[in-house]
């Protein structure tokens, strides 16, 4: 375990202030306006579809960032390298396609969830089939694992065992879970998605604060007081080339990659590479990020709530930026302590003796090199992103167990509050479910990073496949649909349990690998299924529904003037990120 975080009373006033003006965000956001004669199912569940841009933006981002980056993906970045920044930056790819593809015709179809969407298109086995996924996703995915890294940083601050007078072992751990969840649940509950994406709002902000500064604290430190100097012995030693550096990455590098030589400035690595092979680049989108940000029912409830096309359109746009801006907060720092601290690799035998030492740099950094009176506000940051994410998965939760469960199916004619109070009450229950999985994730020997990610192999290839063809080919009909994405997951875990018995080649080790299989097969399935099965009927394959390239009208929503154009900002984040895979593939 590492050492608790001494916070002193300059720490305490912004970590304590950052809650109490977030509070107040929540609950102004969440107040029904009084003129209203009843809270409705879009007010709670998509803030009466009223976000501007830079909500929009802000929150779909501030919801994707968890404990999954601020302690996953930091110690990704301490043991990998720069690579891992991959599944940020590639998604600058998944939200162009957003942009000028499936926001004009999602935004139109006026759903409330993913799962109703896919009903629509294809059948009601796809909308029950994919809201199940969706909640069991939600849950052992995002919610639980989020929870658990939030606990895990509220111990080390507090050190929970030490301040009840209890004795050494877990019990301070699950606590401090407990507590993480309750907070970052309650105006989840209290006010829905309005609320959430306005807080979401202020959250991002202290996020990309506070994480600069651990950048800039550790560059600082590398440096001596120079940040110049810092960011030159970071590059030097992560090239590992000489002394200690070298000998780490030679320690790791066959089981890492799978080979003798591991380049951890670089953002395209073999096949064999246990995290991002450069297949990620390529094919990233087609097997998870389908899955990830377009159907994804946290997230791409952010865009079914925006205020017209222009606004989810430049929100998107917004949020592409801010992942272009993220490895520089969340994998830089992991590079910074591989430069202070390689031995830790060497003391392990396996990545697996090292990752959960390497999934608490993030607050090991914050007790080395951040000065007295700021940890509070880098603290506060960790805590916002986590609050952020579990606010939103319990909303989308929420939504689609209401929606696609209790009115589709067992009272369709529930009223407006009815529909809200059940709401408020699956978020609750789910929330308590989250932080007992959270406790017993605890347990595991596992990389939060590696957990989350692998998880996604399973549910985001099937889904992605069948989405995709149903875009853009309307002889896809519902069972042919159906089929796939069920075959789709019994080969997906068919696979898993070849490659666990040893006998599968070992191209497919790397679990994103595994995935790029299982997309490949559904989409060779679903293609051969559509023509021996029924075709949808007339109504499922209308403009709102499938892409049509003549009747789309693509200039719809893209902005006034230059400077506001869509087309100019979704542009220039293609070009940053050509620039920062030239920089860290070529010149470093």
């Amino acid at each position: 375990m590492i050492e608790s975080i001494a916070l002193q009373p300059a720490d305490w006033l912004s970590f304590i202030g950052y809650f109490a003006l977030l509070s107040l965000v929540g609950y102004l956001a969440g107040r029904r306006n009084k003129s209203a004669p009843a809270e409705s199912s879009e007010d709670y569940f998509l803030a009466g579809r009223s976000l501007p841009w830079y909500v929009v933006g802000s929150s779909y981002i501030a919801a994707n960032i968890s404990t999954e980056h601020f302690i996953g993906l930091v110690g990704a970045a301490f043991i990998y390298g720069i690579a891992v920044a991959t599944g940020e930056w590639s998604t600058v790819i998944a939200f162009t396609f957003m942009i000028w593809i499936f926001i004009p015709f999602l935004f139109s179809a006026k759903v409330f969830t993913a799962p109703e969407f896919l009903e629509r298109r294809f059948n009601t086995g796809m909308r029950v089939f994919f809201a199940i996924v969706t909640v069991i996703a939600n849950i052992f995915a995002f919610l639980a694992p989020v929870i658990y890294g939030g606990g895990l940083a509220l111990d080390a601050i507090l050190d929970i065992n030490g301040l009840m007078g209890w004795e050494e072992g877990p019990q301070g751990l699950y606590l401090s879970i407990a507590i993480i969840g309750l907070a970052a649940g309650v105006w989840a509950i209290w006010g829905g998605l309005k609320s959430v994406a306005w807080m979401d709002l202020l959250t991002i902000i202290v996020m990309i604060v506070g994480g600069t500064a651990v950048t800039f604290y550790g560059l600082n430190a590398l440096g001596h007081g120079d940040i110049f100097a810092g960011f030159s012995t970071m590059v030097e030693r992560n090239t590992a080339e000489t002394g200690v550096w070298k000998e780490a990455v030679a320690h790791m590098s066959q089981e890492a990659v799978g080979q003798d030589n591991y380049e951890r400035l670089s953002v395209i690595q073999p096949l064999s590479h246990q995290l991002v092979p450069w297949t990620h680049w390529v094919l990233s989108f087609f097997y998870i990020g389908l899955w990830y940000t377009v159907i994804n029912q946290f997230l791409i409830q952010r865009v079914f709530a925006a205020k017209n096309v222009y606004h989810a359109r430049m929100g998107i746009t917004f949020a592409a930026y801010l992942k272009l801006l993220l490895p520089f907060i969340v994998v830089m720092p992991g590079l910074i302590y591989f430069a202070m601290r390689p031995e830790i690799i060497l003391n392990g035998e396996t990545i697996n003796d090292v990752r959960q030492a390497a999934d608490q740099t993030y607050i090991t950094l914050i007790v080395e090199v951040i000065p007295l009176g700021l940890k509070g506000l880098l603290m506060a940051a960790l805590f916002g992103a986590i609050q952020s994410t579990v606010s939103a998965v319990l909303t989308s939760t929420s939504a689609v167990i209401t929606m696609d469960f209790f009115k589709r199916f067992f009272k369709p004619d529930a009223t407006e509050q009815s529909l809200v109070g059940l709401g408020r009450l699956i978020t609750a229950v789910i929330l308590l479910g989250s932080i007992a999985l959270g406790i017993w994730i605890s347990t595991q020997k596992v990389s939060l990073f590696a957990y989350i990610q692998e998880l996604f192999t399973f549910f985001a290839p099937p889904f992605s496949a069948v989405f995709l063809l149903g875009t853009f080919w309307k002889r896809l009909g519902g069972k042919a649909a159906l089929t796939t994405v069920s075959v789709g997951f019994v080969f997906g875990i068919a696979v898993k349990i070849w490659v666990n018995s040893g006998t599968a080649p070992a191209l497919l080790e790397p679990y994103a690998n595994q995935g790029v299989l299982n997309w490949a097969f559904c989409m060779l399935l679903c293609v051969g299924l559509a023509y021996i099965t029924p075709k949808p009927r007339p109504e499922q394959v209308t403009d709102d529904l499938t892409f049509n390239f003549k009747g789309m009208n693509f200039n719809e929503g893209l902005g006034t003037k230059w400077y506001n154009h869509v087309g100019l900002w979704s542009g220039m984040s293609i070009v940053l990120m050509l620039s920062f895979i030239i920089l860290f593939s070529i010149i470093l």
